[in-house]
């Protein structure tokens, strides 16, 4: 089965004797233009800043080559990040701000928000460029009025966010696959396709609420793959205008038997 438990954003320090404990989290780059969770290991107890630095530093190779991307200029750099009532508020580099439309703009403010609202310590997100306020972003004058949240980027959220799996994660049956979704009556599907390239698994999912609201799922289902190797979790729904399948998003897994 693979999960991952939401981290904790600890800002704590700690003594010379403990052993460095690791987090496993998530930064989020974009896929399609829609956010899409990737899985990063992050040093405790500053585990939001460490999460804001793998953000930073992009996407891996493996992660560039299926197609995830970021809008956040290379060369930014993180100042600080403070969590306080359940606001994280991160300052950052000048050069976040460089180049690039409004469509640009807000989906690197997504990829901040995303990344940082992962750990459940955390609602919204206040912006500080150099220390300053951020109340506009770019050129294109992105309004920033206060802290913003997930609902404040829903149209860079796909129908379906898969959170767990992630990328390349390797995953066994029965499987555990949780996120949000704002899809038809709520319903969708997850497929599982092996490495020969066989359905594995074809499941209907029902997700808290949907047509307009995005709700949440969490289901666990078996799945029955020919052999191990490289395969894909898809996500879709079917076409309540003419009854097609629509893909709404994939991971890449490494599937076993």
């Amino acid at each position: 089965m693979s999960s991952v438990t939401p981290p904790t954003a600890g800002t704590s320090g700690s003594t010379s004797e403990a052993p460095a404990k690791t987090v496993r989290t998530a930064v989020y780059f974009l896929h399609r233009e829609k956010v899409s969770a990737a899985p990063r290991t992050v040093s405790a107890p500053s585990t939001a800043a460490s999460a804001m630095r793998a953000l930073l530093a992009g996407p891996e190779p493996a992660e560039i080559h299926h197609g995830r991307t970021t809008t956040i200029p290379s060369g930014t750099e993180l100042r600080s990040v403070v969590i306080r009532n359940r606001i994280a508020t991160v300052d950052l580099s000048g050069r976040y701000d460089d180049g690039g439309g409004t469509l640009s703009m807000r989906a690197r403010l997504a990829q901040v928000v995303f990344t940082l609202t992962r750990f459940p310590t955390v609602d919204k997100v206040s912006f500080e460029i150099e220390g300053e306020p951020v109340k506009q972003l770019g050129g294109e004058g992105v309004v920033l009025d206060g802290p913003v949240g997930r609902a404040d980027f829903e149209d860079l959220c796909p129908a379906v966010l898969v959170e767990s799996p992630m990328i390349d994660d390797t995953v066994r049956t029965p499987l555990r696959v949780w996120g949000s979704a704002d899809t038809f009556e709520a319903e969708f599907q997850l497929k599982v396709t092996d490495t020969a390239g066989r359905t594995a698994a074809d499941v209907q999912v029902r997700a808290t609420s949907g047509t307009g609201t995005r709700g949440t799922f969490d289901v666990t289902f078996p799945y029955k793959a020919t052999r191990s190797g490289p395969g894909l979790l898809t996500a879709y729904f079917v076409s309540p205008e003419d009854g097609r399948p629509v893909t709404v998003d994939t991971v890449p897994l490494t599937v076993n038997r």
